[in-house]
């Protein structure tokens, strides 16, 4: 969503109060409609500034969860290598080996493209990279690495930080931080949907109540009344 986006929610927001304290002082305003009556309109500025307020605070917590799990993940690629190097000198059979690389290519990244070469040019096709790099899939890859680890009796690393019970706690922080990614982004898109609701519900929206109380002034007062014209300059966007 773009910044100038929320900045117009919060600029509807803050014409809203500048319209409730005009017609405050308009001896006139009685109008006969309650979601125009000065205490509902009250009511929904204080709604509308904590539905911007919760959404801001939700967005908030999605980007420290997004920012937590790119730090969690800063060491994956790294850490990965480290146990190949422990395998390489256990004298593993070719085929376990080959399936831990395969597994650390993944993760990596590297896993070459398959050159096509384009029959009639000569020149070689290009295709999807066949690296599988999301978040849930590194971890997915680095979860099939730990349970080969499981099956070799000889791993056995005098490192704290790459045995088995503490990677394993690793690829526990590294699912964790993906979903509270998730947690956090489906809390934001429930205080978004509630805040457009507010602002911008048909007929009871606060785009479309400020659109009331104008028109109610201007059938009080005149198109051309004062009263009107100040409240006229007010301005209101419907998204």
């Amino acid at each position: 969503m773009s910044k100038q986006y929320e900045t117009g929610n919060a600029k509807n927001v803050a014409n809203l109060q500048k319209l409730i304290e005009q017609v405050t002082v308009y001896t006139a305003y009685n109008p006969p409609v309650d979601n125009l009556k000065i205490v509902n309109l009250n009511t929904l500025y204080t709604n509308s500034l904590n539905a911007i307020t919760e959404v801001e605070e939700k967005r908030n917590a999605n980007k420290n969860a997004i920012h937590t799990r790119q730090q969690a993940y800063l060491n994956l690629k790294s850490t990965s290598t480290r146990i190949i190097n422990q395998l390489e000198i256990l004298g593993l059979s070719e085929g376990v080996l080959a399936q831990a690389k395969s597994l650390n290519n993944l993760i990596q990244g590297s896993k070459k493209k398959k050159k096509e070469v384009d029959k009639e040019t000569g020149e070689e096709k290009k295709t999807a990279s066949t690296s599988r790099q999301s978040y849930t899939q590194l971890a997915d890859n680095f979860s099939k690495i730990l349970q080969l680890l499981a099956t070799i009796p000889t791993y056995n690393p005098n490192l704290e930080e790459l045995k088995l019970v503490n990677l394993t706690a690793y690829h526990t922080t590294l699912v964790e931080s993906t979903k509270n990614v998730d947690i956090t982004e489906a809390e934001l898109n429930t205080k978004l949907i509630e805040r457009n609701k507010i602002l911008y519900e048909n007929g009871t929206g606060l785009y479309a109540i400020a659109q009331n109380v104008k028109k109610y002034v201007k059938s009080i007062y005149g198109a051309t009344s004062p009263e009107y014209s100040n409240i006229s300059k007010i301005k209101f966007t419907s998204s």
